[in-house]
């Protein structure tokens, strides 16, 4: 099956569920809960009544409002990370039915529509969870840093109008330009692994965000200042080398960055990088 129509049957899926979804249906969330970092996880479940069009956000502050498990037991309200709820800050990622994706625009007329059905939320695995629903991504942030994922300046000064820009390079810049830092990438990614021990960062894969972040910033005229810097830390380990082509993050990008193009493209940047290298004798 090729992306194109995996991604059409799973949108002709979801506008079907939305079609047949009951008004006024009461489901149950099943929810993965932890009380901190290192302490055993527990499932919770509880009855919600939902209205149409409800997202997962809106069924949280519920249970929020009212935490009454459905054994009848007072529950302690969920706990989640969310902020812009428009599908930007990628703040809100989890797994939902067994599938990574943000909350805040998982419709649960898509989801869970037929009275008595079970949504089941789960925190990402492949970061350490502080509580409930809500992970540290501090290891996803320190992958940018690795690659020098900004623009260089020397200073706030005017320095007059900036280089142009041909349309071609833009599209593909704007298209990567996109990516929120969600993490949905790096839970689907066979070879992104927890790695709770920030020592190990380093050496661990990097992740397909962070590898089309340095291609984004390496076509930028002004940011390419860095492009070496960018490659020799792509060519060390857990670079790009370390990518096993799962294909997987393309796939679960709610943005559609062109994640495998760009690991493609900048493999074949690091190459062309190690044989001048080479020749230079660096």
């Amino acid at each position: 099956m090729t992306l194109a129509y995996a991604h059409e049957s799973t949108l002709e899926w979801r506008k079907a569920n939305r079609a047949k979804a009951v008004a006024g249906r009461t489901i149950t969330a099943k929810i993965k809960r932890c009380e901190g970092p290192g302490k055993p996880s527990r499932w919770e479940s509880f009855k919600v009544e939902v209205a149409p069009n409800e997202n997962v956000i809106s069924l949280l502050q519920k249970i929020a409002a009212n935490p009454v498990t459905t054994d009848g037991k007072t529950s302690t309200p969920v706990v989640w990370d969310s902020g812009c709820l428009e599908e930007v800050c990628g703040a809100c990622t989890m797994v939902i039915n067994g599938s990574v994706r943000q909350s805040c625009s998982c419709l649960i007329d898509e989801y869970a529509p037929r009275d008595g059905d079970t949504l089941t939320l789960e925190p990402m695995s492949k970061f350490p969870v502080i509580r409930d629903l809500w992970v540290d991504r501090a290891r996803l942030f320190h992958s940018l840093k690795r690659v020098n994922a900004w623009v260089p300046i020397d200073s706030t000064a005017s320095l007059g109008a900036g280089p142009r820009e041909d349309q071609d390079t833009q599209s593909t810049r704007y298209a990567i330009s996109e990516c929120m830092s969600c993490g949905c990438c790096l839970e689907a990614c066979p070879q992104f692994m927890l790695e709770p021990d920030a020592s190990e960062w380093d050496s661990a894969f990097i992740g397909a965000h962070a590898i089309a972040q340095a291609r984004l910033f390496n076509l930028h005229e002004t940011g390419k200042n860095l492009k070496d810097q960018r490659l020799d830390e792509l060519m060390g380990p857990g670079g790009v080398s370390d990518c096993g082509n799962a294909q997987n993050c393309v796939k679960v990008c709610p943005k559609g960055v062109p994640l495998t193009e760009s690991i493609a493209a900048v493999g074949r940047g690091v190459v062309l990088h190690s044989i001048a290298k080479f020749f230079r004798g660096k």
